[in-house]
């Protein structure tokens, strides 16, 4: 089992048509558990599938015998397409693209960041459109959903304003890349057609979150908010006291594990 487990298989996909198309890479470790949900990894605003977390979801894994799916948005990573064209509902297609395409039935989607945000789309897509696999459980990692509304408009600046009306977008000091962070009036005028934090979310399947309670990023209140709207599944929060945005600590790399291996 060990030896099939440790089969990766490495594809893009392309999504979209025309001037739209753009070449999707993907990473699949091959299971030999079919009984079991595959993991889905996303990703969080400028991460990659090679990042800490998603390698140590890839090595749990390639532990238990089950699938497990990596790839990369459109604009990030090995991925193809113009970063600056990303919105959600564009990275929402992406996601839903790749499970599809993927052939499994059922999924747990592990989802850092905007990645959470992405995780709950994708379920209301899935359902909307009614795609051929279920959602089993997810784990939210500092999960930022509606983040365009709910976390930059407030602060927004008036310079960045300006510079959003006149340019399309802004910027801002990274503290994870030298280069800047980039918000495009696309990105945030898309997100307020994606918000979440609406009404109830029905997800029908387990929620585990967890969140750094000195998280610069994602303040913990808003996981807290998240919850509000999850009355209906069975939902854990842990809160981690000295957690920061990027939970990638070994010792929050095994609650992130250890939720995960509580939904398979």
């Amino acid at each position: 089992m060990t030896d099939r487990a440790n089969i990766l298989r490495q594809t893009t996909i392309t999504v979209g048509a025309a001037e739209m198309a753009r070449d999707i890479a993907v990473i699949t470790r091959l299971g030999t558990d079919a009984d079991r949900p595959a993991l889905v990894w996303l990703g969080g605003y400028r991460s990659d599938m090679s990042g800490t977390k998603a390698i140590e979801m890839d090595a749990l894994a390639a532990e238990q015998g089950i699938t497990a799916i990596r790839f990369d948005y459109s604009g990030h990573g090995v991925s193809g397409g113009d970063f600056a064209k990303g919105t959600i509902s564009r990275w929402t297609e992406e996601a839903l693209a790749v499970i599809a395409a993927s052939g499994v039935s059922k999924v747990v989607l592990i989802g850092s960041s905007m990645g959470g945000w992405i995780a709950l789309r994708v379920i209301q897509e899935a359902r909307r459109l009614n795609l051929p696999f279920t959602v089993d459980g997810l784990v939210l990692i500092a999960p930022a959903p509606d983040f365009t509304s709910e976390l930059i408009e407030p602060s927004l600046t008036e310079a960045e304003r300006q510079s959003l009306a006149e340019r399309g977008y802004f910027e801002e000091p990274s503290e994870y890349s030298p280069e800047p962070n980039i918000f495009t009036r696309e990105l945030m005028e898309d997100g307020a057609k994606n918000r979440v934090l609406m009404g109830l979310i029905e997800t029908g399947c387990p929620v585990h979150i967890l969140q750094g309670m000195k998280d610069p990023d994602v303040p913990y209140q808003h996981a807290l908010k998240l919850m509000e709207f999850l009355p209906l599944d069975d939902v854990v929060l842990t809160l981690i006291r000295d957690g920061d945005h990027r939970l990638s600590r070994p010792e929050d790399i095994a609650k992130m594990k250890s939720a995960i291996l509580s939904m398979i």
